[in-house]
């Protein structure tokens, strides 16, 4: 089996973190910055699924692309984290799925469903209650889950976009750079640690209660999955926290108020 360097590997991992959640952190800090250089965090205002087009058939097909192009660098982490063994012909991807290593797949729907509602139960409930506490400290940008226009595709397209966060988040903020960290040799309480703060920076752009909200549910997802093995129910959890953000807010967000 082929085994890269430290070096080859840090270099691997920012590479894959220049492409997605990586990128994503520094753009967050700009916008962090730009927002409380212009007024008050609290007078502030953070979309997270907008329109990219008022003609109707152009923003889906925007909104599809997005989604699509944004899982490019997961097939990147599946590929790195895909044992490659040489074998008589050359090298061989049969040593050892980056599904099967991540927990990714449905080897035991019925456990990771549960853990899965479990989780999106302790994370979301104190969500909210955490948002409601930033915006009355100030600390807290007013957040619009959608601002897509009301058409027959809008709730499917927001289904999607959950599910690519989901994905995107937990596969190589969890499942990847916990792998990468410990070939670099780090104690499993940094390992974490740092990807726990990887996720609160890329959600920097709402303001500082989000980023102390995602930083801590990246300990709880990543401690869980030190010890379980598998990011399915993270994938799971994440995707029912972001679809009854977006789709409960497109649906019923203006019946009482909001938006």
């Amino acid at each position: 089996m082929l085994v890269p360097s430290r070096r080859r590997l840090r270099i691997e991992v920012w590479i894959v973190l220049g492409l997605s959640l990586g990128q994503s952190a520094v753009y967050s800090v700009v916008q962090l910055l730009d927002k409380m250089t212009r007024a008050p965090l609290a007078e502030g205002t953070s979309t997270l699924n907008r329109s990219q087009s008022p003609r109707e058939y152009f923003d889906l097909t925007y909104q599809l692309l997005d989604i699509i192009f944004a899982l490019v660098p997961v097939l990147l982490v599946i590929y790195f984290l895909t044992d490659q063994r040489q074998s008589g012909s050359g090298l061989s991807a049969q040593g050892g799925s980056a599904f099967r290593k991540l927990g990714f797949n449905f080897a035991r729907p019925g456990r990771d469903l549960l853990q899965g509602f479990g989780l999106a139960a302790l994370i979301g409930i104190p969500s909210l209650g955490l948002y409601a506490a930033g915006r009355a400290l100030g600390i807290t940008t007013a957040i619009i889950p959608s601002a897509l226009d009301s058409y027959w595709w809008t709730v499917p397209v927001l289904i999607l976009s959950a599910l690519r966060h989901a994905v995107v988040e937990e596969v190589i903020v969890v499942g990847y750079l916990l792998d990468r960290f410990g070939k670099f040799g780090w104690s499993m309480p940094l390992a974490i640690f740092i990807s726990s703060m990887l996720r609160g920076s890329y959600h920097l752009y709402q303001g500082f209660g989000p980023f102390i909200g995602n930083a801590v549910m990246g300990v709880v997802f990543a401690w869980l999955y030190t010890k379980t093995k598998r990011i399915m129910p993270l994938v799971i959890a994440h995707a029912l926290l972001d679809i009854v953000a977006f789709v409960g807010f497109s649906l019923f967000g203006r019946a009482v108020g909001l938006g």
